[in-house]
């Protein structure tokens, strides 16, 4: 049974220039020698990308993409889309068409679905080891340069939600921007006095003692580095509900569940994006 988690595709405009690059990578500087070699203009195929193990599916609006600007005539047809889990040997689609386009398409489709997909399975996992708790699973900016767009949704095809896209999203005062302000206090005095109104602020906090500094000046989230369980659970007694608590650093599939037993808020984990393995998918011609 495929189950989906809903996340709006990226418009074309947003795509198109991701998926271009992949293509011309590939196809540059003279297209495909070994299809225009080996295969006869008018010769036509059909083939079925399938999974070779269990996961989660995501880049599928990617693949199509490319394959679409190889040839607008050749056909996709989805049966999993994005969103859905899948067992080994499970159908993903069928692609039918030209032989040289669909083959010209096949790696770039194939990186696109193996890579996503890989953070759509991974992120799944940690949103799973966390269900029945209060926390939610976010990722960061850990991302692959040029990507970012594309892994961002993958996160939320497997049920998280996102952080940043980008340092005009929020502001995020980390300990390098406290250190830079001269403390806690100044670093948050001026980020609300310069931020306006519709502005989230967050603060990084790596002790006690600087959430207790940060608190009086009512941050919207508190971000809490690298804090043992204990320090996790008394930041939460502390804060009482006065903005929402992050969780972050070195967390892992085996430690995730203990952090949000604690009662915090968001959880985030770089490893979605920056270290997840791409699910190996294939495409086998029928």
């Amino acid at each position: 049974m495929t189950h989906a988690t809903h996340a709006p595709a990226l418009p074309d405009v947003i795509l198109e220039p991701i998926v271009r690059l992949a293509l011309l990578e590939d196809l540059a500087p003279a297209g495909d020698l070994t299809s225009d070699s080996a295969i006869e203009p008018d010769a036509k195929m059909s083939a079925e990308f399938r999974a070779r193990e269990p996961g989660v599916i995501a880049g599928v609006d990617a693949a199509r993409l490319a394959l679409r600007l190889l040839d607008p005539e050749a056909l996709l047809t989805v049966e999993r889309g994005d969103g859905a889990n899948v067992a080994a040997g499970d159908r993903i689609a069928t692609v039918t068409g030209l032989a040289r386009s669909i083959l010209m398409a096949e790696r770039t489709m194939l990186n696109f679905m193996g890579h996503l997909s890989g953070i759509a399975t991974l992120t799944r996992r940690y949103v799973e080891a966390v269900a029945g708790t209060s926390a939610r699973i976010t990722c960061t900016r850990k991302t692959t340069p040029g990507l970012r767009a594309l892994e961002k949704r993958a996160v939320r095809l497997g049920g998280a939600i996102n952080h940043r896209y980008s340092l005009a999203d929020a502001i995020l005062i980390k300990d390098n921007h406290i250190a830079a302000a001269g403390g806690v206090g100044n670093a948050l005095s001026r980020a609300k006095a310069q931020g306006g109104h519709m502005r989230v602020i967050e603060i990084e906090v790596d002790t006690l003692q600087q959430l207790a500094e940060a608190l009086p000046l009512s941050p919207h989230c508190i971000l809490l580095d690298n804090m043992s369980l204990e320090q996790l659970r008394e930041a939460v007694a502390m804060t009482a509900g006065r903005a929402i608590l992050e969780a972050s650093g070195n967390v892992r599939l085996e430690t995730v569940r203990d952090i949000a037993a604690t009662g915090v808020d968001v959880i985030s984990v770089g490893a979605l994006t920056h270290s997840a393995r791409r699910l190996d998918l294939g495409l086998d011609v029928t």
